[in-house]
């Protein structure tokens, strides 16, 4: 992770466009689970959260560049929704993570009954 300047009192947070880094952040979370819900402007977002606008764009950009979320305009408006693909592949890493988990436990267990 590097972090770069953008402003005298705002730290932008770049990620490596991982799901994973992305969601390590508690706002970057409630930003997602806001988003579960419907839809939501940035300023909406902003309105739920205890962070600027600014910082919550920042979030949002990192959200996008992990492919959690997009954008469509609406006027001056942003609205940014969930990606179902990119909520999926989390998803999926997680399945694999919780299966190759239990196998081992499994084997862990059943290797334990027969020493005993």
């Amino acid at each position: 992770m590097t972090a770069c300047l953008v402003s005298n009192n705002l730290l932008f947070v770049t990620t490596n466009g991982s799901g994973w880094n992305a969601l390590g952040d508690a706002t970057r979370r409630a930003i997602v689970a806001s988003l579960a819900e419907r839809p939501r402007a940035v300023g909406e977002l902003a309105d739920e959260l205890p962070v600027s606008r600014p910082a919550v764009s920042q979030h949002l950009k990192v959200l996008k560049e992990a492919g959690l979320v997009a954008e469509r305009s609406e006027g001056t408006r942003h609205i940014f929704r969930l990606r179902p693909e990119g909520v999926a592949a989390l998803r999926d890493q997680l399945d694999t993570f919780w299966n190759r988990a239990l196998a081992n436990y499994t084997a862990t267990a059943e290797d334990t009954e027969e020493s005993s």
